[in-house]
């Protein structure tokens, strides 16, 4: 029986369907060469843990028999996971955790997730817990609900779960059904670029934005009786309560429903290796988030803004929850070099803050290192 091991799971990007994963919708996410790792190894203690974060130098203890959630703080994560698989469960013994790794926070690329399904990961192996990916996932997902507070879709867990090599992922998150299909961009690569903005609003917003859907629905509901959520309306159908529900909730629909479309669009373009219909899509999603969603910020319109004169560009958005974190955008190889110069020195001259560019490729998910 091992006594330690050493697991990643990567950080994840969404080409497209934002905000529609707790809305029972589609997402378009893959996993990349980002990634953290967790170093486990038991302890011997019938139930004292530490926690150490490499990256910022800290350490944290907990007892097995009395996880609460700490006020705020990377911890929550970890407690989270373990305390959601005792609830499924698990039965543990003391251990002790380092973790690290390159998924930059706040960028929108889910280092959160990262982390959460790499502890599940690594626990369910070094326990012998028998759990399936399934069951780690849910776990990874309701610790960001119970213990961080933060009511977020099964998306980024899955992805950094069930990533593969150059493959994305049309998920549904009613059914789970998935389905793989090589991301083949032609003459084309995705660029990420970091705004480098964490707007603390975020996580608040995020949970009043599933608020607003729900609203939406209830008043939907009563002409409509079979809908359970936003998956479930149509464009025409939602028009018929323009005017008739508050103006923003409208908005928050409208973006949902025609979210959903441009995902199911978007995985047909590819597979016809459409490449500038798919473009055109990440456009409209953009100024979807930013219009009718409200999840955007002054930082991620402008580098949106910067690539609609550029032919080389063919899509840009903003990407995760928002009110910060990277772009994505569809861009010639060639010139990816070119426009990183370029956006870096526009956005440092706008805002006095350094931009940083990432090429990510795609990859596995979890693993045992």
């Amino acid at each position: 029986m091992a006594l330690s091991i050493k697991t990643q799971s990567p950080g994840r990007i969404n080409i497209i369907g934002e905000h529609t994963d707790y809305n029972d919708g589609y997402v378009l996410p893959a996993a990349i060469d980002k990634a953290t790792v967790v170093h486990l190894k038991k302890n011997g203690n019938p139930s004292e843990c530490s926690m150490i974060a490499l990256n910022i130098g800290e350490v944290a203890y907990f007892d097995l028999n009395n996880i609460k959630p700490v006020e705020s703080g990377w911890q929550n994560y970890m407690m989270g996971v373990v305390h959601e698989l005792q609830k499924i469960g698990a039965k543990f013994t003391g251990f002790d955790c380092e973790f690290g790794g390159n998924v930059p926070i706040g960028s929108g690329m889910s280092s959160s997730a990262s982390l959460e399904c790499s502890l599940a990961f690594a626990l369910n192996e070094l326990f012998e817990l028998g759990f399936d990916k399934w069951q780690l996932i849910r776990a990874a997902q309701m610790a960001e609900h119970n213990f961080v507070g933060i009511k977020c879709g099964i998306m980024d867990q899955f992805a950094s779960m069930m990533g593969k090599k150059n493959q994305v992922i049309l998920l549904d998150c009613r059914s789970l059904e998935y389905e793989y299909f090589p991301l083949d961009l032609g003459d084309y690569q995705l660029l990420l670029l970091n705004t480098n903005v964490s707007h603390s609003l975020g996580d608040s917003e995020y949970n009043n934005r599933r608020t607003e859907c729900e609203k939406g629905v209830a008043i939907i509901k009563e002409k409509h009786p079979n809908i359970k959520n936003l998956r479930d309306v149509t464009l025409p159908m939602l028009s018929e309560f323009n005017g008739v529900m508050p103006a923003v909730t409208f908005k928050r629909c409208y973006h949902v429903v025609s979210e959903n479309q441009r995902v199911l669009e978007a995985t047909e373009a590819m597979k016809a290796g459409n490449h500038q219909l798919l473009g055109e899509l990440v456009y409209q999603s953009h100024f979807s988030l930013q219009n009718d969603y409200e999840v955007s910020c002054p930082e991620l319109d402008f580098l949106v803004q910067l690539t609609l004169d550029k032919d080389y560009i063919i899509g840009s958005r903003m990407m995760g929850g928002g009110f910060g974190g990277c772009t994505i955008s569809i861009i010639k190889k060639e010139m990816v070099g070119i426009f990183k110069t370029y956006a870096s020195k526009a956005y440092k001259e706008r805002f006095n803050k350094d931009l940083t560019p990432y090429t990510v490729s795609i990859e596995d998910g979890a693993k045992v290192l």
